[in-house]
């Protein structure tokens, strides 16, 4: 061994070989199938990544689980994945292997697993419990639709529109639907037509394709951006018998991009119809209540006492009162005078002067207070007459009428209305008026 030979440690020499490989491959594209899988308590993910002819060491670190920077899938045993990685070595053992950055799915099989366990992951969650779906509105005047700007799904979409309700405005949001930046594109236009504000609802489509074509609308991220949507968002991607994530999110899927436009859009002539006829039936209905109305009117006429009938009788009997009265107090006065008559024819029987006076002062002041009081008491009959006659004429309707009040009756039962609580917008009523009657329709409603 010759002295200038320059001798180094295992450890440096794994170093030098880390060193050379990283600075050499830096990040390369692996594709291979999974196996020797394991997942220690530190959420770190190992295993083999091998073809048909050769394996190698991988490892990938939970701190690079970011979305679409890291594996928004499980990785599973036996997975066939394509994986952006670093060449690195592990020098306490000297391996080289390969430190996992980011993967995806490859073939039919991988997708098709990807699109399962992603479909249970958010199913777990809620984002496909109907009681988050929101009502499609029954006549938008703005749609937004995201699709393709090409193809004969936008056509399908505009001339369905166009023939069932021309009216109805359409707001285009142009998107790629197939390849790597789709999804990004649609999450994009989902935000878009949030932020313009004026769309009602919003169609996401695109027609047929194979699973691959698919796989933008199996996304987590678009699957989270429709759930926490504000406006309500109908699915229509692909076939009538494809499915997506997209489907299972919306607050509602459509067989075809054309079944959704005529979903989303009502025909105009069959609701011109649907109104004439409920038209008809309202005029059928108010005549019929008019009419009733009128018959239990004449009826209440007829059973309504007339007030100054009884006003009539009281001043019958106020008047029987009075003339009793007066031949009550004719009748004292009689007696009296008969009475002081034979005082007189008395006195003169028996001649004393004094006794004679005394009896006359006192037979005079007698008779003023009988006159005190029965003109007390008459004063006091025809006070009590003027009272009653006062209450009788406040108690009459017709004068309460003249006084600028009125009666109001609710057209549904004929009550007499004392609150405006028992009145909603929209209730017609009827108005007594001390002359005539009006039929009204109440407006607005104030309480308190």
């Amino acid at each position: 061994m010759g002295l200038a030979q320059e001798i180094i440690t295992v450890s440096q020499l794994n170093e030098n070989i880390k060193y050379i490989l990283e600075e050499t491959f830096g990040f390369v594209w692996v594709e291979g199938e999974i196996s020797n899988l394991r997942r220690p308590q530190s959420g770190h993910v190992y295993f083999t990544l091998k073809d048909d002819k050769s394996q190698i060491r991988a490892v990938y670190f939970k701190q690079f689980g970011r979305y679409r920077q890291g594996v928004s899938f499980e990785l599973e045993e036996g997975l066939h994945i394509l994986c952006r990685a670093k060449v690195s070595v592990y020098t306490p053992r000297g391996e080289y292997q390969l430190i996992v950055e980011s993967a995806e799915p490859r073939g039919v099989g991988a997708l098709q697993k990807l699109f399962e366990q992603l479909k249970a992951k958010l199913a777990a969650e809620g984002l496909f419990d109907e009681k988050y779906k929101k009502t499609i509105p029954f006549l938008p005047r703005i749609i937004g639709v995201i699709t393709s700007p090409s193809g004969a799904v936008i056509k399908d979409i505009l001339n369905i529109t166009a023939r069932r309700f021309p009216s109805v405005d359409l707001i285009i949001a142009p998107v790629r639907v197939q390849g790597a930046e789709a999804t990004r594109e649609i999450v994009q236009a989902l935000r878009n037509l949030h932020a313009d504000g004026r769309t009602e609802v919003i169609i996401i489509a695109r027609g047929g394709g194979s699973l691959e074509d698919l796989a933008p609308f199996n996304d987590e991220m678009l699957a989270r951006e429709i759930f926490h949507s504000s406006i309500p968002i109908v699915s229509a991607v692909g076939h009538e018998t494809d499915f997506t994530i997209c489907d299972f999110v919306a607050d509602l899927r459509a067989p075809t991009p054309s079944a959704a436009a005529e979903l989303v859009v009502p025909e105009r002539e069959e609701l011109l119809k649907k109104l004439q006829k409920l038209d008809d039936r309202i005029k059928v209905g108010l005549l019929r209540c008019v009419e009733e109305k009128k018959d239990e009117l004449d009826e209440l006429k007829t059973r309504l006492r007339d007030p100054r009938r009884l006003l009539a009788g009281w001043q019958i009997h106020l008047d029987v009162l009075r003339d009793r009265l007066k031949t009550a107090f004719h009748h004292i006065e009689k007696n009296l005078y008969t009475d002081l008559r034979q005082r007189e024819l008395r006195l003169l029987h028996q001649s004393p002067a004094r006794k004679i006076e005394e009896k006359k002062e006192k037979i005079n002041n007698i008779g003023r207070n009988m006159r005190r009081i029965f003109s007390g008491r008459l004063a006091f009959y025809n006070e009590q007459l003027r009272r009653t006659a006062v209450v009788l004429e406040s108690l009459s309707p017709l004068n309460v009428l003249r006084r600028g009040y009125s009666i109001t009756r609710g057209m549904a039962g004929n009550a007499v209305i004392r609150r405006a609580d028992e009145l909603r917008v929209g209730d017609d009523v009827n108005i007594r008026l001390a002359e005539g009657s009006i039929d009204a329709r109440v407006k607005k409603v104030s309480r308190g």
